[in-house]
């Protein structure tokens, strides 16, 4: 597979604190990375240094085989990057349907594969609750909107920070449920979640941060053949 996205080297600051330190990723088109470690590692300031968050980040960032090290935010979107931060970021005060048509946009190539019907075909509750605010909806019901919001822009790579933190057990596993959906639509994701397990069953790699380094990457099984990363990184 080729590379859609690839970092090299990357520092990230918060003023005087540096977060990453030489962090190398890559990700191949249609590629799922499960992100993991403990808080505070620099999970979230990794996906917000590949969405150009971050102002003080060093280092290589290509997309598509293109320079967007110094892109804007905005610039990196319209390449067909999308990113599902934590806390979800919705309009309480739009309906769904609002929510989700803000967003929309055909992809870089001017596809709109991703419309209304087929985002309430993948999230038959959000057709329920269309003209509903943001406000009234659950939790879960949060999350699947972020997520269709983020589709309707048609990424080739969606970031996902903390997939279902907070929700309940069901709502869990519908939003892994999407997930499968999502990878066989050929989109790249990058996922963090405490849920390494459930991550490591739908990933193809696993990528473990501590202290902003890359201490592990590679495939689950030999992610499980070493549990000593598992209890010295994450406690477990």
């Amino acid at each position: 597979m080729s590379a859609l996205l690839q970092a090299t080297q990357l520092d990230a600051f918060y003023g005087a604190s540096q977060i990453l330190h030489g962090v190398d990723l890559a990700v191949a088109r249609g590629e799922q990375v499960a992100l993991i470690g403990r808080n505070g590692m620099g999970k979230t300031t990794l996906l917000r240094s590949l969405m150009g968050l971050v102002p003080d980040c060093r280092g290589q960032r290509r997309l598509h085989g293109g320079d967007i090290a110094r892109a804007a935010p905005e610039a990196i979107a319209r390449l067909g990057v999308a990113l599902v931060p934590e806390g979800r970021g919705i309009f309480g005060a739009l309906t769904v349907v609002e929510n989700l048509t803000m967003a929309a946009r055909p992809g870089a190539d001017g596809r709109r594969t991703w419309t209304l019907a087929r985002i309430f075909e993948l999230f038959p509750r959000l057709h329920e609750r269309r003209h509903n605010g943001g406000h009234q909806l659950s939790g879960g019901e949060q999350q699947m909107l972020t997520i269709g919001r983020a589709l309707m822009t048609h990424p080739d790579l969606l970031l996902i920070d903390e997939a279902t933190e907070g929700l309940a057990p069901k709502m869990a596993q519908e939003i892994w449920r999407t997930l499968g959906v999502i990878k066989g639509e050929g989109i790249a994701t990058i996922v963090v979640d405490k849920d390494f397990r459930s991550l490591s069953a739908i990933a193809d790699r696993m990528v473990m941060l501590a202290k902003g380094v890359v201490v592990f990457d590679g495939v689950p099984s030999d992610f499980a053949a070493q549990p000593e990363l598992l209890e010295r990184h994450l406690g477990v």
